[in-house]
Parts: C-alpha cells; structure tokens; sequence
C-alpha cells in the first residue's frame, strides 16, 4: 500500500524542477495560450469558484485567475505549494492555495463550480473514492474537468512513491475507463482528445484527453 507521506516525499523532490517540463511551467508563449484557450472552452463564462487540485507549482491557478474565476489550489507537497504561492504573488494574482490530500481536499463545507485536476488520478491509492469526493464538492450544475491519460512510460511504479505498483491507475487511466467509472455518478461526460502538440511542446504518440462531465 502506498503511504501518502512517501507520495508526498516523492513530489517534494520533483518541485524543484517541476516546472522545467513544457506543461507544466508553461514558460513558452504558445503553450501558454494552447492551455488558456483548453480552460475557456472548458470553463463555465461567468466568473467561477474552482478547486484546482494537485495543483503543482500553480500554471493553472494563474491561468484561471487571469481569466478571472477563483481558484483555490490543494497539493499534497509542500514545496509544490510553496512555489506555486510565490508564482501566484509575483505576478500579482489574489488565490488560495493549501497543503493538502488532492484525493481527500481539506475544504470542509465548501462547494464549487468547478472541479479541476491534470494528471492526477494515476497519482492516488484509491481514484475511485477521489471521484466520488470530488463530484460530491460540486454545487448543482457544476462540472469536472479531467485532463488525463494513459502514457507510454514505464508502470511498476518502481521510480515513484514506495508501493506504488499497486496502484490501481499507475501509468495513467484510459478515456474508456475513465467515463465506466463515472457512469451513474454524473448527469453528462464527454471526452476531448488533447492530440496538439502545441500542448505538450512536442509530438505525442500515447493517449491524452480531458473529460468534462457534468452534475
């Protein structure tokens, strides 16, 4: 079983050099507006409250608070937070951000509009229950928006957290698994290959997506 101190361990060491991957920092110009176009079409108009989690080093937070909705960021490592709060202050953008379980997000009572996570399901011992958690965090009519996919990289797990390769999702989660395990939990889902490579800053050749589903 993986321990979420070891998970957390894991990411702690990776902040540091986080945000040197393309889509993850969001350094250059172009993947930078690919991602702010994906987030408006995405995004409901009106300003919204959005619950950004396993939020990193806050590239997504800021897109969503220059867009003018109000995000709140949870990440399990407290250096990715640390980051992504000073990332946010620099550039003068107003957005909460926590130290937190993303499977479990420490929120209390408060609901949202949105519900948004990049590449985090294959991180958690237990996607199936982070689902539930998350759609019961949304007011009427809100949305979850997924962005997923199931990578051509190694999947024992064995360069992540201690015991990860029993991680149910370890190596990312199909489109088709994804919307089976959403089925009767949402009122709609669709799913949008994420085939640019502006995205990425390179040609890919696994399958990447988002599902949006709604309450």
């Amino acid at each position: 079983m993986t321990s979420t101190p070891s998970i957390a361990e894991y990411w702690d060491a990776e902040a540091g050099r986080f945000d040197e991957e393309t889509d993850h920092g969001l350094r250059d110009a172009s993947v930078r507006a690919a991602w702010a176009e994906r987030l408006r079409a995405w995004l409901p108009d009106s300003p919204s409250n959005v619950l950004d989690l396993g939020c990193g080093t806050g590239s997504l937070s800021l897109l969503l608070a220059e867009q003018g909705h109000r995000p709140v960021g949870v990440d399990l490592s407290r250096r990715m937070v640390e980051q992504a709060r000073t990332k946010l202050t620099g550039t003068g953008v107003c957005a909460e951000v926590m130290v937190g379980d993303a499977g479990d997000p420490p929120v209390g009572e408060r609901r949202f509009d949105v519900v948004l996570a990049r590449h985090l399901l294959w991180t958690l011992p237990d996607p199936q229950a982070a689902l539930r958690r998350w759609i019961g965090l949304l007011r009427p009519g809100g949305r979850l928006v997924l962005v997923e996919g199931r990578w051509n990289t190694p999947s024992d797990g064995l360069s992540y957290a201690q015991g990860a390769e029993s991680m149910p999702w370890m190596g990312g989660v199909s489109a088709a698994t994804l919307v089976d395990s959403l089925e009767g939990l949402v009122a709609d889902q669709r799913v949008e290959p994420l085939t640019d490579p502006t995205l990425w800053g390179r040609e890919i050749d696994d399958e990447r997506y988002a599902l949006i589903a709604m309450t």
